[in-house]
């Protein structure tokens, strides 16, 4: 039975993190649990209120529509 979908070379898989990497930079949506609060970070940092229960989603997943 043949793999229906080549895997990627070495290079391949190293250009496809390096882009996921550069996405993420600058481009982490923040919600902070305790007192709601949402912002754009380019590091998982903990909120102004001082709450480390942050939910944080890399923004290349939100559709562009």
């Amino acid at each position: 039975m043949t793999d229906p979908q080549p895997q990627l070379s070495p290079d391949e898989l190293r250009n496809w993190q390096l882009s996921i990497e550069e996405a993420n930079r600058y481009n982490i949506f923040c919600h902070c649990r305790r007192c709601d609060r949402e912002w754009i970070a380019s590091d998982y940092v903990i909120c102004n209120c001082g709450s480390q229960d942050v939910e944080y989603i890399a923004c290349w997943q939100f559709p562009d529509d």
